[in-house]
Order: C-alpha cells, then sequence, then structure tokens
C-alpha cells in the first residue's frame, strides 16, 4: 500500500509539474498584463505540433524540438499580440474572452485541417524511455524529467520577474503605463516580449504534453479547463501559486482515479472549490 501511494504521489506530482508548464504563460500574462488570454490552449497545441512537425518531418532530436516548440510559439504570439490583442488591451473582459475563444475554435480548425483528427504520437529519445528503480519502486523516467524541467521553469521565472531589471519593467508598466513611459520604459516592447514568454511556455507544454496525455486538434479546449483551474487556485501572477496548484491539483487528480475512480477527474473540481471557499483570491493571489 505505501508504495503505491508513492508511485500514485510521484505521478501526480509529474503530470501536476506538466500542468504547472501548460498554465503558468497564462499566468504570467494574465496576472501581470491584466489580458483575459483564453487562446491560451491553442498556443501549447501549437507547440506540440511544432514538436512533432520537427521530429517526424526533419528527423531532428526531441530535446531540440522543445525549444523549436518554445520559440515557434512566442513568434506566433509575439505576431498575435502586435496585430490582434494589443486593441483589446483597454477593452472589456467580455471582448478578450469572445476573441480569444473564437481563436480557438479557428486553431481547431487548422490543426484538424493540416494534421487529421487522430492522435499524434511523437518520437523521444531513448533516454527518456525506461524507468529507474528506486527502493524497489520504478519510476518513469520521463517523469522525472518532466519534474526537473518544470522545477528549472520556476526558477529562472521566479528570477527573471523578480530579480532583474525586466520584471521590474513589466511591473510598473502593469501598474502605470503612462509613469512607466515617462520613466523611459518601451511598454509595447515589455508586453510583446512578456506575451511571447507566456505562449513560448504554453508551446513548450504542449510539447512535452504530447508522451503524457497525446495531442489531438481537441487540445486546446481540453486543457484549457485544466489550465485555467490552475491559474484560479494558484492566484493571478503568482508563480509560486501556480507551482504549488498545480502539484496538488496533479496529485489530486491521479490519486482520485486510482483511490475512488468511481469519482474520476471530478476530484479536483471539488478541490478547486474548496480552496477558493477558502481562499477566493486563490492561494497566494493579491486581487
Amino acid at each position: 500500500m505505501t508504495g503505491n501511494l508513492l508511485i500514485v504521489l510521484f505521478d501526480g506530482l509529474a503530470f501536476g509539474m506538466l500542468l504547472f508548464v501548460l498554465s503558468v504563460g497564462l499566468s504570467v500574462t494574465l496576472g501581470l498584463m491584466n489580458f483575459v488570454n483564453l487562446g491560451h490552449g491553442a498556443f501549447g497545441m501549437l507547440g506540440g505540433y511544432v514538436a512533432l512537425v520537427v521530429t517526424r518531418e526533419a528527423g531532428l532530436s526531441f530535446f531540440l524540438a522543445l525549444p523549436a516548440a518554445f520559440v515557434g510559439a512566442a513568434v506566433v504570439g509575439i505576431a498575435c499580440e502586435r496585430t490582434l490583442f494589443r486593441r483589446l488591451y483597454r477593452s472589456g473582459e467580455l471582448n478578450q474572452v469572445l476573441f480569444t475563444v473564437g481563436l480557438v475554435f479557428v486553431a481547431t480548425a487548422i490543426a484538424t485541417f493540416l494534421f487529421g483528427t487522430g492522435q499524434q504520437p511523437i518520437q523521444i529519445p531513448d533516454v527518456l524511455r525506461g524507468s529507474v528503480e528506486i527502493g524497489g519502486l520504478r519510476f518513469g523516467i520521463y517523469r522525472i524529467f518532466l519534474i526537473v524541467v518544470a522545477l528549472a521553469v520556476t526558477a529562472a521565472l521566479i528570477f527573471g520577474l523578480e530579480f532583474t531589471r525586466f520584471g521590474a519593467s513589466v511591473r510598473a508598466a502593469v501598474d502605470n503605463q503612462r509613469v512607466a513611459q515617462g520613466l523611459g520604459i518601451d511598454v509595447d516592447t515589455i508586453f510583446a516580449i512578456t506575451f511571447a514568454l507566456g505562449c513560448g511556455l504554453a508551446g513548450l507544454g504542449g510539447a512535452l504534453a504530447i508522451e503524457i496525455v497525446g495531442l489531438d486538434p481537441t487540445f486546446a479546449f481540453h486543457y484549457l479547463i485544466y489550465v485555467l483551474i490552475v491559474v484560479a487556485v494558484g492566484g493571478l501572477g503568482s508563480i509560486g501559486g501556480s507551482f504549488l496548484a498545480a502539484a496538488l491539483l496533479g496529485i489530486a487528480d491521479v490519486g482520485g482515479k486510482y483511490f475512488v475512480p468511481e469519482l474520476g477527474s471530478f476530484l479536483i473540481y471539488l478541490l478547486m472549490v474548496g480552496v477558493l471557499f477558502w481562499r477566493p483570491l486563490g492561494l497566494f493571489g493579491k486581487r
């Protein structure tokens, strides 16, 4: 029983870290830029298909596909921000929601046309396959890799947004654009880079997700729900909150399916409701 519990905790943590990489970009754009981007899942799906093309069509390594997925989603994110999204920054939340949800429908249609409706497998290196035995228990190598990547992303984001000039510029631009511009901060460029960062992280998460959950044109809608739950439970703009929320939700999802299968995935919704009743702004939310 103890061994099963440890394996469930490990698998749940790995799934949670996947949710974290997928969702932390939305936490950044929504929490720091006050932009409701429900098209975030589409950038995750884009990253997955970029990784698929890089490995399958170009024949390159999965380790090269991950940065390609990040860059591809970030570039498309900048293009969308420059041409479409910046027109909605001062619009109401309803306009932002309707427009970005429409973007997901468009992305889904394009993915269906180009790649079909079936699941798309990806070839990962042999070094990430199989499992390692620790204390008589076997842990999947790819899941260990997911946890390591998520920890690296967390450390990089906290350092970049909390302890660098760029992070200070982002916070200043969000708090008061006019004053920030008066201080010489290029607010448009800061917002474009921040949005690209959020989209790139979604793309990275989409590439990492293929081996665990698969990839098809419904990806953008299906995992948008998980992403929104992570952001809501963690609190807007909180990297640490998103990390903790993703870990809790991942463990709750896997543990619920293993120990109380009659509840299935519903357990994470119960957890979300309980947390938001306790802390309406999320675990570390300030507004």
